[in-house]
């Protein structure tokens, strides 16, 4: 019986493991938080630092989020881009880290094992925590292959092709329509839990926001899509019939 168990645990590993790898090859990207929960300033005892230079150990381009990215990555972060976070679980005694990988949405894409360390002094405890959670990552195998999206080639009559052409239009118009509201709106941020509904002057809430572990990075409420901060401006990126838009927003904190 005890076998038995053993034998299933182990097969699951395995199929946990190579979905892990799998997953990890559509995205060209890594950026990660300039600031971790569990420090108090951006690169705090250099841990961003390190683990983009852990990572890129591994072949990833890897970014930290407060720096300038490219073009390709700017324009659609959810296709290119995964999200690196460090996990703090210290105890009293021992200083223990954890790298996770995100998505866009904030779905753990991949999960190290947790990484140890008795030092006392936090730089050094950190650091080496850090290190010994990325040396867990062996199942990581990555080469990157941008996903391709092929459309099959169908045979359309002229009445579904007529309904087809109206139901575009009517996306399109409710995106110019979107677009005009967003663009000449001032939307002012009000505090809730977990991040912030955004206003208009009538008031009346135009979306709400949630927080991420990244820095001027938030998830829209009840939208595939993300609020992120580039410069100086913000931004809302979100999908219509499997096309990315980009709006500038106008918010006030």
């Amino acid at each position: 019986m005890y076998r038995f168990t053993f034998t299933l645990l182990v097969v699951f590993s395995s199929f946990f493991t190579v979905g892990q790898e799998l997953n990890l090859d559509n995205y060209k990207y890594i950026i990660v938080a300039d600031k971790f929960h569990f420090v108090k300033e951006v690169d705090g005892y250099q841990t961003s630092s390190l683990t983009k230079f852990l990572l890129e150990k591994k072949g990833f381009q890897v970014f930290v989020s407060n720096e300038n990215f490219p073009e390709d990555l700017s324009q659609d972060k959810c296709k290119n881009a995964l999200f690196a976070d460090v996990k703090d679980q210290s105890d009293f005694l021992t200083t223990k880290s954890i790298i996770v990988l995100n998505d866009c949405k904030g779905n753990a894409i991949y999960t190290s094992k947790v990484g140890r360390s008795k030092l006392k002094e936090y730089k050094k405890a950190y650091h080496e925590s850090i290190r010994n959670a990325f040396n867990t990552m062996t199942d990581v195998r990555y080469s990157y292959k941008p996903s391709e999206k092929i459309e099959p080639k169908v045979n359309i009559s002229n009445d579904l092709s007529n309904k087809i052409k109206i139901s575009k239009d009517s996306v399109i118009e409710k995106e110019i329509e979107s677009k005009e509201i967003l663009n000449s709106e001032i939307l002012y941020a009000q505090p809730i839990l977990n991040g912030f509904q955004l206003v208009n002057s009538i008031p009346k809430v135009v979306m709400v926001i949630q927080k991420t572990t990244l820095k001027d990075l938030f998830l829209v409420k009840d939208s595939q899509g993300i609020v992120y901060k580039e410069g100086n401006d913000w931004f809302f990126e979100y999908y219509v019939d499997n096309q990315i838009v980009k709006k500038q927003l106008q918010i006030k904190f």
